[in-house]
């Protein structure tokens, strides 16, 4: 019975308590839940992170409570934390520690020699010595701290008796904590005896001071919290460190007084070791002292930002050229000066920079701008610009003095610039935008007072597309000399000199090269002109390059010798539409003021172009501002000028009346119109310039939804718009004026000649006359709207000339032999038509001329059949249609019963009774 052992309960069941639980948890995944290792009821990771947050004078009594936790302590990752918490590594001041260790083992072995023989009793316990394998453990106390002492103390911190890993986290924390805490006797004394008790003679270099004082200030730090009066320790050593850093500061500026280069860099160098994380936000005393005494922060006042204007009230920049050189050469030899003597990490080029932009560079362009405002709104913004790329010349000058220590990153010099001119952002970009709102205005006003003194004057001009044997490739010669003018390199810094003098035409004198008469061969106008440098608010020239090659990039006066004529009108409907003649048409779109308006976006543009790189919000309120120019630019022209153009002009061609003008070839409203589309493509295609070549690269010119691109879609619509309503008014007056022609120059007796009378089998003179008006119309509008339009003109002009020539032959008396001469002009009505190429209308006249037919058949019954015979004329004609023209025969009083008895198999005389 000895044998037997009690039973213990057996677990039947691990969690289902039913049945059906049971069956259920049996088709349910296995869990494998990670085993964990309790100590007490807690978790060992819980405690893990008790330990890493717990004093160090705590950790003794924490692990004495089991073996458990004593391994624990031991063993846990919570070391690694408290090490890194000293800094040690990230500050490099292992070198602090290892001439600590040197000091101690000479006072140890001094201690030893003077003393008297003794046995050391091993009294290790279970838990063993807690000892780094280099210091005895017995001098190791993690208590509080109660006092120096060299005699041997038992160390009041559980250990184990295997060996530390010299390099483990945990025996590279003990050797640190022991080292340090062996010299904190000397902070216990009086403030003013701390630097004297910690470094006595022989003294050690100023930067190794500096690292025995950060290493103790991150020793008595709250991540380490060593001893349990670690806070008055730290208070003493914050009040040593400030009298430590008095002294650097002393030192350093007789140094500095010196020029001893070697010495200042020595003293910043100790005393950047003691600056520590906590005076992040404030400014490194020693760098703000050595920013005060330059010069260059105390000799604004031999600078006058008043000499960058002339005596004319213009910007000339030489002067502060001059400033800039100046501010450049303080950066680069200052600058050398902080290369070699602080540290890379301290800032203080960057910071010297920042004060040198706010004090001296800002206030010298806050009253260089001032007297800009005084002067005009468009000298300010000129002088806005310029004193950006000016400003920014420092960039290139830090970044220049930082070659060698690559301590200040691209970023942070522009910002020195950016947040330096961030004060006048907000003005400068309002003002673009109301300057360019003027100054349009301004173009069209001027515009609109020349076409009324125009009109009075009865002022006339020659077309100048249509004139030209390929007005396709005028347009294209225009566009290539436009985009040259938006190539051409021109300064956002005004100059002195002859550039100056030029500035303000250089604009006109390049606008001037695209006059399409230059191509055409066409006179020169003796009016219409338009001088664009006369408005000085629209005329400046920007860009980024320097001022001489703008100058030689500005055409020569023999080059610029003729002006656009063609001219355009930008007033209300009814102000000028009485005083338009026909033949003034052409003249109410305008290159010259298109390009104008283009111009003075332009220089607004690339004003703001200049601010592009800002970041943040006043990043994102420059490129909010470009959007905003082009889009004033694109409301401009077509609301103001090219709406209003083509509505005077298609209110004027329908007031056009043919048998008022003896000229037959051509419609002299029509004529003008034509020309007024082709000047209307080519704004068109100028703006699709523009937009590419300034725009594109502000924008995502995929995005629908951005305002510049809804803008231009809405441009292009509104020129689309105008010219198909144009073109609806003028395919109504073309085709009456077709209508006079064919209806005077026919004669009456065209298609009943008299018997035995000459023909000669070809066109008439109306038809001829009436196709040659038609073709000279139809190829004037090649190459000035894009396909579609065109095609949509062609077939209405077949539509309505194929309801002409219906009307007009049902109101002649033809005979058999004049309906050869139907059959002639037919014929040459489907060859015009033919040539357009429009499916749609060619059949139609296929079918018409097919008509013609029905003249030249002399047997009635032959002609009732020919009648009756509905798919002949492919649906165009029914037999009633038919049966109206064949009543147009000159023999159908003697044919009409023959014909209606086969047609209807009935005659009306003989078979209908009226009762």
């Amino acid at each position: 019975m000895d044998k037997w052992t009690t039973l213990e309960p057996v677990k039947l069941y691990n969690s289902a308590t039913t049945t059906g639980a049971r069956f259920l948890s049996r088709n349910l995944p296995s869990k494998v839940t990670p085993q964990r290792t309790l100590v007490g009821r807690l978790p060992d990771d819980l405690h893990a992170i008790i330990l890493a947050y717990i004093p160090v004078p705590d950790i003794p009594a924490y692990s004495r409570t089991c073996r458990a936790l004593s391994n624990l302590v031991r063993d846990g990752n919570h070391w690694q934390v408290r090490w890194d918490s000293l800094s040690i590594v990230t500050l490099g001041l292992g070198g602090v520690l290892d001439e600590i260790e040197a000091r101690q083992r000479t006072l140890v072995s001094a201690s030893r020699a003077a003393a008297p023989a003794t046995i050391i009793v091993d009294d290790e316990d279970d838990f063993g010595d807690f000892s780094t394998g280099q210091i005895s453990n017995r001098d190791m106390d993690f208590g509080d701290f109660v006092g120096f002492t060299a005699t041997p103390a038992v160390s009041t911190f559980p250990s184990t008796s295997l060996p530390i890993a010299p390099t483990s986290s945990r025996a590279q924390f003990i050797r640190a904590h022991t080292l340090l805490k062996s010299i904190l006797p000397s902070i216990q004394v009086s403030p003013h005896l701390i630097l004297s008790t910690l470094f006595p003679p022989p003294l050690i270099p100023l930067q190794r001071q500096s690292q025995v004082l950060r290493a103790l200030l991150q020793f008595l730090s709250p991540a380490v919290e060593p001893l349990r009066n670690w806070k008055p320790l730290r208070y003493n050593l914050r009040a040593a460190i400030d009298r430590f850093e008095a002294s650097l500061l002393t030192a350093f500026d007789n140094a500095d007084s010196k020029k001893n280069v070697e010495g200042m860099k020595e003293v910043a160098w100790a005393s950047w070791e003691v600056w520590h994380d906590e005076r992040e936000g404030e400014e490194w005393e020693l760098g703000k002292v050595w920013a005060e005494k330059r010069e260059v922060f105390y000799e604004s006042g031999h600078w006058n930002p008043l000499k960058n204007f002339t005596s004319k009230n213009e910007l000339e920049f030489n002067a502060m050229d001059e400033f800039m050189a100046y501010i450049m050469n303080s950066i680069r030899e200052d600058g050398d000066i902080v290369v070699r003597v602080f540290p890379p990490p301290s800032g203080v080029l960057l910071a010297f920079s920042t004060r040198l932009a706010n004090e001296v560079v800002s206030e010298y362009i806050i009253s260089l701008l001032t007297r800009a405002r005084e002067i005009s709104n468009l000298v300010f913004l000129q002088a806005t610009a310029a004193s950006f790329v000016q400003a920014w010349k420092m960039v290139d000058s830090i970044m220049e003095t930082d070659a060698g220590t690559k301590s200040v990153t691209t970023t942070q010099a522009e910002d020195v610039v950016y947040r330096m001119f961030e004060t006048n952002m907000d003005e400068y970009l309002d003002e673009e935008i109301e300057s360019l709102r003027l100054a349009l205005d301004a173009i069209c006003r001027d515009w609109e007072a020349k076409q009324k003194a125009d009109a009075s004057a009865n002022a006339t001009s020659g077309t100048q597309f249509l004139s030209s044997q390929n007005p396709a490739q005028v347009k294209r010669n225009v566009l290539a000399s436009f985009t040259n003018v938006l190539l051409m390199p021109v300064t956002i810094v005004p100059r002195v000199g002859a550039f100056v003098a030029t500035s303000g035409t250089a604009a006109a004198n390049s606008i001037a090269m695209l006059n399409p008469q230059r191509w055409t061969g066409a006179s020169r106008p003796q009016s219409s002109q338009i001088n664009l440098a006369s408005n000085s608010e629209t005329t400046a020239n920007l860009s980024v390059e320097d001022g001489s090659k703008t100058a030689s990039a500005v055409p020569s006066p023999s080059q610029s010798s003729v002006n656009i004529s063609a001219t355009a009108s930008s007033t209300k409907l009814g102000s000028t539409s009485s005083s338009v003649g026909f033949e003034r048409l052409q003249l109410l779109l305008s290159l010259d003021v298109s390009l104008e308006i283009i111009h003075a976006a332009r220089e607004s543009l690339k004003r703001a172009e200049t601010f592009q790189g800002y970041p943040g919000r006043y990043g994102h309120r420059v490129r909010e501002t470009i959007e905003e120019l082009f889009i004033l630019m694109l409301q401009t022209l077509s609301e103001r000028h090219i709406l209003s153009g083509f509505s005077i002009a298609t209110e004027q061609m329908r007031t056009y009346k043919p048998a008022e003008h003896e000229e037959t070839a051509s419609v002299a409203p029509l004529m003008q119109f034509f020309e007024l589309v082709h000047i209307g493509d080519t704004i068109q295609s100028m703006i699709q310039v523009f937009f590419d070549k300034e725009m594109a690269p502000h924008i995502d010119r995929t995005d629908f939804l951005n305002g510049v691109v809804r803008e231009k879609k809405h441009f292009e619509n509104i020129l689309d718009e105008s010219v198909a309503k144009g073109l609806n008014a003028g395919t109504e007056v073309l085709m009456n004026q077709v209508e006079h022609i064919i209806w005077t120059r026919t004669e009456p007796r065209e298609y009943y000649p008299q018997e035995g009378a000459h023909m000669e089998l070809g066109p008439t003179k109306g038809c001829t006359e009436a196709i040659t008006c038609l073709e000279k119309h139809c190829k004037l509008l090649k190459g000035s709207t894009n396909k579609e339009v065109l095609e949509v003109f062609y077939q209405e002009v077949g539509i309505r000339l194929h309801g002409i020539l219906q009307k007009h032959l049902k109101r002649q008396i033809i005979s058999l032999e004049g309906g050869f001469q139907v059959i002639a002009d037919l014929n040459a009505y489907h060859a015009f038509i033919a040539s357009l190429k429009v499916p749609a209308i060619t059949s139609d006249f296929a079918n018409l001329k097919m008509l013609g037919h029905v003249y030249i058949v002399s047997d009635a019954k032959d002609l009732a059949q020919i009648v009756r015979d509905v798919a002949r004329y492919g649906g165009s004609f029914r037999p009633e249609d038919i049966y109206e023209f064949i009543q147009r025969r000159s023999d159908w009083k003697k044919i009409e019963k023959t014909v209606d008895k086969t047609m209807y198999n009935l005659s009306f005389k003989e078979d209908c009774i009226i009762s």
